[in-house]
């Protein structure tokens, strides 16, 4: 059998872990106090860049332990990086248990029809937000906008000013602070032409 964990996020709608070890003790859990793992991060983060779950998962998860967790948000920023992490436990061998849903296991049998579910609304959230993005982009074409990058006009200017003066290119890069890739790219690029 292995040991169970238990992984809170904190942060301004939630500012410390006492309610959340409340509700997960009511449900059964009950773990020792160097199990419980709390971080305080911002749930726009990915969860493998929240550094105190990587290193949960990286280096104190084995496999037949389990993870606990309120809420499946703390899993991930987003559906999709839920399932990522949800995925990433399974193949390590760690049960996943979220209290906010009617199944024990999100690696079991039914955890796996669950996760079927969530990767089909994984797929619709990557299609609608290609779609917004196309569509996003076709209204400011019909608008008139300019799309992509903005000419450096300015920089080209100092770059010619300096090939005008004679200077190489690593010296133009020298003097104006600019890297050598920014001189190269700017170096016979006509002023005309630029806009």
């Amino acid at each position: 059998m292995g040991r169970t964990f238990v992984y809170c996020r904190t942060g301004d709608a939630e500012p410390d872990i006492d309610d959340q070890l409340a509700s997960i003790e009511a449900a059964g859990y009950r773990v020792a106090p160097y199990r419980v793992i709390d971080e305080a991060v911002s749930v726009s983060w990915p969860a493998m860049e929240r550094p105190t779950f990587r290193t949960l998962v990286e280096h104190k998860l084995e496999p037949g332990d389990v993870l606990v967790v309120l809420r499946l948000d703390r899993l991930g920023r987003d559906n999709i990086d839920v399932q990522r992490s949800i995925a990433r436990l399974s193949n390590a061998g760690v049960s996943v248990v979220s209290l906010d849903l009617p199944i024990g296991d999100l690696t079991g049998g039914e955890g796996q029809l669950m996760r079927q579910m969530f990767d089909a609304f994984a797929e619709f959230e990557r299609v609608r937000f290609s779609e917004r993005t196309r569509e996003g982009l076709a209204r400011a074409r019909g608008q008139g906008k300019k799309l992509g990058r903005p000419v450096a006009i300015d920089t080209t200017e100092r770059v010619q000013a300096l090939k005008a003066e004679g200077l190489s290119q690593s010296a133009a890069a020298t003097r104006s602070g600019l890297s050598i890739a920014t001189i190269k790219r700017h170096w016979n690029r006509r002023l005309a032409s630029v806009g």
